[in-house]
């Protein structure tokens, strides 16, 4: 793992600035930027305002956390101008905004269609492409997610947990999609959503951890329990154990 690294979307309420502190004071090593609150997409004198004084405190910038959705008719180049800015690898983008099942094929070929499209626009200025792997979208499971990897060609994946399922069953998953793998976001949730330490799920990230290996460039902080700084503090300090 090549970093342990903070999504600024675990502290909505925090300003952009306060992030980088919590990054730093936690001993993480990299920032994913979010697109909804701290840098929005278009706003490239202030991503470079972000990305310089990340770099000025001694992080990475991981990659830009968008919320363009695949296949909505969305505009993509306010969202790639921003993470160029940011000097971004990558750029997350959500794989629709539904459960897979209710995807129609005409629906799912519009998705891909998109994917490839953003893909080679950002591969030409040196960014990649990244789906969420979450639920209710076409990344809620590994069958599907995989559809979408091999037709959409040059695209890569974060990979998560579903709280949902054993771990037996989001190793399945994980293993599934590894050629494709780039970051892990991570927290530890109950079923119903109730926000838990990183440390109560020590065991299971650490099967996934192993199990992701080399192919995960990141394992990227994802909410809190009580969007805590100090909570952000000790799994920080769980994560960079598991991850050494």
């Amino acid at each position: 793992m090549q970093y342990c690294g903070l999504t600024s979307v675990t502290f909505r309420h925090l300003t952009w600035l306060e992030v980088i502190c919590v990054a730093v004071e936690c001993g993480l090593q990299g920032i994913e930027w979010g697109g909804d609150i701290h840098c929005p997409p278009g706003d490239v004198d202030l991503a470079r305002e972000i990305a310089a004084a990340t770099h000025e405190a001694g992080l990475a910038v991981l990659s830009y956390g968008s919320y363009y959705r695949l296949g909505a008719g969305e505009d993509f180049a306010p969202v790639l101008a921003s993470a160029a800015a940011l000097g971004a690898p990558m750029i997350r983008v959500w794989a629709g905004g539904k459960a897979s099942r209710l995807y129609t094929d005409e629906e799912r070929a519009l998705a891909t269609a998109d994917a490839t499209r953003i893909a080679e626009q950002a591969a030409a200025q040196g960014i990649t492409v990244a789906l969420e792997y979450h639920r209710d979208s076409l990344t809620d499971c590994a069958a599907s997610a995989v559809g979408l990897l091999q037709a959409a060609g040059n695209v890569k994946t974060y990979w998560q947990p579903n709280p949902e399922l054993p771990r037996e069953q989001n190793l399945a998953e994980l293993q599934a999609v590894l050629p494709w793998l780039t970051y892990v976001h991570v927290f530890q949730w109950r079923h119903d959503g109730t926000r838990l330490p990183l440390q109560d799920g020590a065991d299971d990230w650490a099967a996934y951890f192993a199990a992701a290996g080399e192919h995960a460039g990141a394992a990227i902080l994802e909410f809190v329990k009580d969007n805590c700084p100090a909570q952000c503090a000790s799994d920080a300090a769980t994560l960079k154990r598991l991850t050494a």
